[in-house]
């Protein structure tokens, strides 16, 4: 299958500030697109590497995506704050709460509905979509408590086409999400790889050696640049780090 960035391009590390993102507004939702999506359209601005989607969502109490549908894609979803109900066609269903690990495999089609139904709070949430290794095979769904794994420190895997352990698996062999509630001051290394996608989804943190200081909704797309160093920020962070070929 061709990707969106299959040329070869020189090491790169280009940081997105959080203001670049598009944004919806809705009464009831209030959305931050790191790419293209919807009617926010830029030919330069598709994907990063096998990432076509990084969405940063706030849905307000008793309202949501009502079902919908989704085709050969592998979509990830990452719960920060609140519940999120997941229904589809394929009789799935689950309650996504913080350090639930969620992924749902499109393939030849299936429907689904996210809701918020809580009577008060809001759902924050980052939705992450890769493609399949694979187009027209069948839908199929995972969800996996990993907060025992985040709790250790450090980064661990989410979502593996590697075979990762504690990880929900995904149909694409070069992809994985990487995911840290880091502590204060905490160090991590950012894996190496042909296309890495940084995102703080929380707090803040230190890039590359303290060269840049990375605040909540700013990212980094990495390309072919080696391991960086990042050190959370005097209140942690919570990130969300793919790697993809």
């Amino acid at each position: 299958m061709s990707t969106t960035n299959s040329q070869p391009r020189r090491p790169a590390a280009v940081v997105v500030p959080a203001a670049r993102r598009f944004h919806t507004r809705a009464g009831w939702l209030d959305s931050h697109h790191s790419f293209s999506f919807g009617h926010h359209r830029d030919p330069g601005n598709t994907g990063h590497g096998l990432l076509l989607v990084n969405n940063d969502d706030r849905v307000r109490a008793g309202t949501g995506f009502d079902t919908h549908p989704h085709r050969d894609m592998e979509i990830v979803t990452w719960v920060l704050e609140g519940t999120l109900e997941h229904k589809d066609s394929e009789a799935n269903r689950g309650l996504l709460y913080p350090g639930l690990a969620q992924r749902m495999s499109a393939g030849t089609g299936i429907w689904h509905s996210e809701m918020n139904n809580s009577g008060a709070e809001d759902v924050h949430f980052v939705q992450m979509w890769v493609l399949p290794d694979t187009e027209s095979v069948d839908p199929g769904y995972e969800q996996l408590d990993i907060n025992a794994e985040l709790d250790r420190g450090g980064l661990v895997p989410i979502a593996s086409g590697k075979g990762h352990d504690a990880a929900i698996s995904l149909r694409q062999a070069s992809a994985v999400l990487w995911g840290g509630r880091l502590q204060p001051d905490q160090r991590v290394d950012v894996p190496d790889a042909g296309h890495v996608h940084l995102y703080v989804a929380r707090g803040s943190a230190v890039f590359d050696d303290g060269l840049t200081v990375l605040e909540e909704g700013d990212a980094v797309r990495l390309t072919a640049a080696g391991e960086r160093p990042l050190v959370a920020g005097p209140a942690g962070a919570e990130v969300l780090i793919w790697e993809t070929a």
